[in-house]
């Protein structure tokens, strides 16, 4: 099978028109390449491309940048020691490396990356849209707000870390608040998809206890948070970041992806928390 044949399926399956402005493109290689192997991963990081090389696999399927912007842009980089390196080495292993990020966000089978992460944390059955048939919905999807059994943050925040595969876990508010309302945002959607207060509206009018947040900053959600904590008001975050928010929704798709391409093998290589704690 060749890459753009293997690419048209996988839009295809999504269930959606091809985005005409989308991220999702080939960012190296050809098109015309016929797929010996395929690696999935949330970042085609310098160390997800040598293991994918070692798998035999010379197609990746990345959801986020290869090249440190959000568009892949390349003029900036044209002389630019750590393209040029990274770049040379993708070319001399003739790997193709391609984005799924748009497609996979508006899939109508559900966000893969959402699936992922749920599946990754067991809470399926916890999942508030499948108790409740009515109610407001912030996002197209129901795949936000879930109900747990009575937990607090301290040990809300140790679970995700043990599921996740974390040394550390940022929280904001008391650690000893009780759980039982939880929201996720992944990835940047915490940072309001264009709404800076888009957060804050989620927790207030789903009454969310906390809130699991990909990336934030500072003076919105986290102030939001702190400031509610201060006034003994029931709101915390919980912030696993970017890459421990998605990279489980990468982990399960070679399972979504095997149907499409049965005779090439499909893995996942984990990009890994990109932070060292001192």
């Amino acid at each position: 099978m060749k890459v753009q044949e293997l690419i048209s399926k996988v839009i295809q399956k999504c269930g959606v028109e091809p985005l005409k402005v989308t991220c999702d493109q080939i960012i190296e290689g050809n098109p015309d390449m016929e797929i010996t192997g395929i690696v999935t991963t949330f970042m085609a990081t310098v160390d997800v491309i040598k293991k994918a090389h070692s798998l035999g696999a010379n197609f990746i399927i990345t959801h986020e940048p290869t090249y440190f912007t959000g568009d892949d842009e390349r003029d900036w980089l044209e002389q630019d020691s750590v393209y040029l390196e990274k770049r040379k080495l993708i070319q001399e292993y003739g790997i193709t490396i391609w984005r799924f990020h748009d497609h996979i966000h508006m899939a109508t089978d559900g966000d893969g990356i959402y699936r992922g992460l749920i599946k990754e944390l067991g809470w399926e059955e916890y999942h508030i849209a499948k108790m409740v048939k009515k109610g407001r919905k912030i996002l197209k999807d129901d795949d936000l707000c879930y109900k747990l059994p009575k937990t607090t943050v301290r040990a809300l925040a140790q679970e995700l870390k043990c599921k996740l595969h974390m040394d550390v876990m940022q929280i904001v508010g008391n650690p000893d608040m009780s759980v039982e309302r939880v929201g996720i945002l992944v990835g940047g959607g915490s940072l309001g998809l264009g709404k800076e207060y888009m957060p804050m509206e989620f927790m207030e009018k789903e009454n969310l206890d906390v809130l699991i947040c990909g990336e934030i900053l500072e003076w919105t959600i986290c102030a939001y948070a702190r400031d509610a904590a201060m006034m003994r008001m029931n709101k915390a975050l919980i912030i696993p970041g970017h890459n421990r928010t998605e990279e489980a929704g990468m982990k399960y798709l070679p399972e979504w992806l095997q149907p499409l391409a049965p005779d090439v093998s499909i893995q996942f290589v984990e990009a890994g928390e990109p932070f060292t704690y001192l």
